[in-house]
Protein backbone atom coordinates (compact mmCIF):
# COMPACT_ATOMS: atom_id res chain seq x y z
CA UNK A 1 0.00 0.00 0.00
CA UNK A 2 1.17 3.85 -0.73
CA UNK A 3 0.82 5.87 2.39
CA UNK A 4 1.20 9.58 2.18
CA UNK A 5 1.76 11.09 5.57
CA UNK A 6 2.26 15.15 6.00
CA UNK A 7 2.38 17.51 8.91
CA UNK A 8 1.99 20.76 7.83
CA UNK A 9 1.28 24.50 8.37
CA UNK A 10 0.08 25.31 4.68
CA UNK A 11 -3.36 24.45 3.33
CA UNK A 12 -4.02 21.52 1.34
CA UNK A 13 -6.52 21.51 -1.97
CA UNK A 14 -8.58 18.22 -1.30
CA UNK A 15 -9.66 18.05 -5.21
CA UNK A 16 -5.59 17.53 -5.95
CA UNK A 17 -4.93 15.21 -2.84
CA UNK A 18 -7.88 12.96 -4.31
CA UNK A 19 -6.72 13.04 -7.93
CA UNK A 20 -2.75 11.69 -7.21
CA UNK A 21 -4.54 9.43 -4.88
CA UNK A 22 -6.36 7.93 -7.55
CA UNK A 23 -3.56 7.73 -9.86
CA UNK A 24 -1.83 5.56 -7.92
CA UNK A 25 -3.45 2.41 -8.92
CA UNK A 26 -5.53 1.29 -11.69
CA UNK A 27 -7.09 -1.44 -9.24
CA UNK A 28 -9.21 1.78 -7.51
CA UNK A 29 -12.77 1.14 -7.56
CA UNK A 30 -13.35 3.29 -4.25
CA UNK A 31 -12.12 6.90 -3.28
CA UNK A 32 -13.31 7.95 0.60
CA UNK A 33 -12.04 10.81 2.35
CA UNK A 34 -13.07 13.30 5.34
CA UNK A 35 -11.74 16.51 5.55
CA UNK A 36 -12.28 17.74 9.30
CA UNK A 37 -12.28 21.77 9.92
CA UNK A 38 -12.62 24.57 12.74
CA UNK A 39 -16.01 25.35 14.40
CA UNK A 40 -16.29 28.63 15.01
CA UNK A 41 -17.75 27.48 18.57
CA UNK A 42 -17.53 24.99 21.06
CA UNK A 43 -18.87 23.98 24.07
CA UNK A 44 -21.37 27.09 23.68
CA UNK A 45 -18.12 29.55 23.81
CA UNK A 46 -17.15 31.44 19.79
CA UNK A 47 -13.60 30.54 18.91
CA UNK A 48 -11.60 33.35 17.49
CA UNK A 49 -8.53 30.31 16.53
CA UNK A 50 -7.30 26.99 17.41
CA UNK A 51 -3.68 26.43 17.52
CA UNK A 52 -2.39 23.31 16.58
CA UNK A 53 1.20 21.74 18.04
CA UNK A 54 3.11 18.31 17.55
CA UNK A 55 6.01 16.41 18.63
CA UNK A 56 7.77 16.07 14.98
CA UNK A 57 9.04 13.45 13.80
CA UNK A 58 7.24 11.27 16.38
CA UNK A 59 3.75 12.62 14.94
CA UNK A 60 4.61 11.50 11.64
CA UNK A 61 5.26 8.19 12.45
CA UNK A 62 2.26 7.69 14.78
CA UNK A 63 -0.16 8.47 11.49
CA UNK A 64 1.64 5.89 9.61
CA UNK A 65 1.51 3.18 11.92
CA UNK A 66 -2.19 4.36 11.98
CA UNK A 67 -2.45 4.01 8.43
CA UNK A 68 -0.71 0.68 8.20
CA UNK A 69 -2.91 -0.42 11.02
CA UNK A 70 -5.91 0.18 8.38
CA UNK A 71 -4.08 -1.60 5.69
CA UNK A 72 -3.67 -4.65 7.78
CA UNK A 73 -7.42 -4.82 8.45
CA UNK A 74 -8.69 -3.78 4.81
CA UNK A 75 -7.78 -4.21 1.35
CA UNK A 76 -6.61 -1.05 0.86
CA UNK A 77 -4.70 0.54 -2.42
CA UNK A 78 -3.32 3.95 -1.44
CA UNK A 79 -3.70 6.28 1.54
CA UNK A 80 -3.16 10.08 2.13
CA UNK A 81 -3.28 11.67 5.69
CA UNK A 82 -2.19 15.61 5.71
CA UNK A 83 -3.18 16.96 9.36
CA UNK A 84 -2.36 21.11 9.59
CA UNK A 85 -0.39 22.28 12.53
CA UNK A 86 0.02 26.06 13.95
CA UNK A 87 -2.46 28.76 14.00
CA UNK A 88 -5.64 28.09 12.53
CA UNK A 89 -9.10 30.53 12.21
CA UNK A 90 -12.62 29.40 11.88
CA UNK A 91 -13.52 27.69 8.30
CA UNK A 92 -10.14 26.50 7.57
CA UNK A 93 -9.05 22.86 7.39
CA UNK A 94 -7.38 20.69 9.80
CA UNK A 95 -6.93 17.29 8.30
CA UNK A 96 -7.33 14.93 5.26
CA UNK A 97 -7.80 11.43 5.07
CA UNK A 98 -8.79 9.95 2.10
CA UNK A 99 -8.28 5.92 1.45
CA UNK A 100 -8.61 3.94 -1.75
CA UNK A 101 -9.69 0.13 -2.59
CA UNK A 102 -11.48 -1.99 -4.79
CA UNK A 103 -14.52 -1.59 -2.95
CA UNK A 104 -16.42 1.42 -0.84
CA UNK A 105 -16.99 -0.99 2.46
CA UNK A 106 -13.47 -1.26 3.02
CA UNK A 107 -12.80 2.16 1.71
CA UNK A 108 -15.68 3.69 3.96
CA UNK A 109 -14.30 1.94 6.94
CA UNK A 110 -10.55 2.33 6.85
CA UNK A 111 -11.16 6.14 6.21
CA UNK A 112 -13.70 5.88 9.65
CA UNK A 113 -11.07 3.92 11.46
CA UNK A 114 -7.85 6.28 10.32
CA UNK A 115 -9.95 9.41 11.84
CA UNK A 116 -10.82 7.27 14.98
CA UNK A 117 -7.17 6.40 16.17
CA UNK A 118 -5.93 9.52 14.72
CA UNK A 119 -8.11 12.01 17.56
CA UNK A 120 -6.71 9.11 19.72
CA UNK A 121 -3.57 8.31 19.39
CA UNK A 122 -1.25 10.56 17.28
CA UNK A 123 0.36 13.17 19.58
CA UNK A 124 -1.16 16.81 18.73
CA UNK A 125 -2.18 19.25 21.42
CA UNK A 126 -4.99 21.92 20.62
CA UNK A 127 -5.70 24.90 22.36
CA UNK A 128 -8.87 27.15 21.56
CA UNK A 129 -8.72 30.77 21.64
CA UNK A 130 -12.20 31.75 22.88
CA UNK A 131 -13.59 35.57 24.69
CA UNK A 132 -12.63 33.80 28.06
CA UNK A 133 -9.37 33.81 27.22
CA UNK A 134 -6.89 30.66 25.73
CA UNK A 135 -7.46 27.01 27.01
CA UNK A 136 -5.90 23.87 26.38
CA UNK A 137 -8.47 21.06 24.96
CA UNK A 138 -8.73 17.31 26.50
CA UNK A 139 -9.14 14.65 24.48
CA UNK A 140 -13.33 14.20 24.21
CA UNK A 141 -14.91 11.06 26.13
CA UNK A 142 -16.66 10.79 22.64
CA UNK A 143 -13.65 9.99 20.66
CA UNK A 144 -12.11 7.47 23.14
CA UNK A 145 -15.44 5.51 22.56
CA UNK A 146 -15.87 5.36 18.55
CA UNK A 147 -11.81 4.27 18.70
CA UNK A 148 -12.66 1.37 20.96
CA UNK A 149 -15.09 -0.05 18.69
CA UNK A 150 -12.34 -1.38 16.48
CA UNK A 151 -11.01 -3.09 18.95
Amino acid sequence: MQCEVRVQTADFDVSTELNLLSQQSLQTGAIVNFVGTVRDIHNGQSIANLELEHYPGMTEKSIQDIALQAAQRWQLLAATVIHRVGLLQPGEQIVLVAVSSMHRGEAFQACEFIMDYLKTQAPFWKKEQTEQGAQWLDARESDGEAAKRWQ
